[in-house]
Order: structure tokens, then sequence, then C-alpha cells
């Protein structure tokens, strides 16, 4: 349903380092990489992020989150350590989640800019 997304970021640098290294584990990598413009997937680049003058600011209480497929658990594992080590911060340590359905296992993070991501896999 969705082709693409696309975020504002403040420091793009910052950006590609983080999502670089957070990314990696999870078999997602930088397909495009213009001025001021990253654009990340496997396949083609679906999650893309911008030099922004003005980012969204960061809401905790607004529920907004992006999901990453994860092939394993242990590539959900390493998604977190890689975006703790960048400069994210825990928001939920890899693990089940019943209350989310059986075989659900996930892991939150906040990355550099406020944004709520998560590495999810299901087994």
């Amino acid at each position: 349903m969705i082709n693409h997304i696309s975020i504002g970021v403040k420091d793009i640098a910052a950006a590609r380092r983080f999502y670089d290294a957070a990314l990696k584990p999870l078999g997602y990598r930088c397909l495009s990489d213009s001025a001021g413009a990253l654009g990340y997937g496997d396949k083609a680049a679906v999650f893309w992020m911008y030099a922004a003058k003005r980012p969204v600011p960061p809401d905790e209480q607004s529920g907004l989150h992006f999901c990453f497929d994860a092939p394993s658990r242990k590539s959900v594992d390493a998604f977190h350590a890689a975006a703790l080590t960048e400069g994210g911060r825990d928001n939920g340590a890899p693990g089940l989640r019943a209350g989310y359905g059986e075989g659900y296992y996930a892991a939150f993070i906040v990355d550099p800019d406020g944004y709520r991501i998560e590495a999810y896999h299901q087994s």
C-alpha cells in the first residue's frame, strides 16, 4: 500500500551513520545518496530522509513510529545494539511482545532526531 516514506533530519551525515549501522543487520542499506538526501531499502529505496531546516518535532505521545521487518530474532538484537552504539536511545529492549501476538519479537529505539523506530520479526 505504501510505496515509500520520507522524513526530515537535522544532520544528514549523523543520520547516515545511525541508519547505516541500525539497518545493516536487517538487510537494508543506503541505495541512494545525493546532496541532502538518503534512500534506504533492500532492492529499492523506500525509506528516505532529507536534510530539513525544520524537521517535525519529536513527540513521543503522537503514536508515530516506523517498523522495519527483520529476518531473524538475532537481527533484531543486532539492530538494537547498533542503534544504541550510534546515538539511539532505548525505547524497548529486544524481546517477545506477548500483547502484540504470539511470536512477535521486537526492539524499539528513538533515533537521534527523535523518531521512534522498531525492528520486528515474527516466528
